[in-house]
């Protein structure tokens, strides 16, 4: 992977940066949440596609802030491996109360 960040410290401050609307994180965190539940529904009804159904709540959530409310490209297709990581620190940084939803 080609990337302008050596390591995530450096990259989570663009990946806030590209999530300032409200609207947009709150999408996230949905979409986020909704992954989650997808995630245990599959781990308890040992129902595997759960975890593709989460994948697309999480993704279609963000995207849709994303190209309508923040109205920028996700880093997702230019950082892959980062920008999953930051939903994830920002999810954590919500619920922490670091980062307004």
């Amino acid at each position: 992977m080609s990337s302008a960040y050596r390591t995530f410290r450096e990259f989570y401050p663009f990946y806030l940066s590209e999530h300032r609307n409200q609207t947009c994180r709150r999408l996230h965190f949905s979409g986020s949440a909704l992954g989650l539940a997808c995630l245990a529904t599959a781990i308890v009804t040992g129902k595997v596609w759960f975890v593709l159904v989460g994948l697309v709540l999480g993704y279609g959530f963000a995207w849709t802030g994303h190209f309508f409310f923040e109205k920028n490209r996700p880093a997702t297709f230019r950082y892959p491996l980062y920008s999953f990581a930051g939903d994830w620190v920002m999810f954590r940084d919500i619920l922490a109360g670091r980062i307004k939803l």
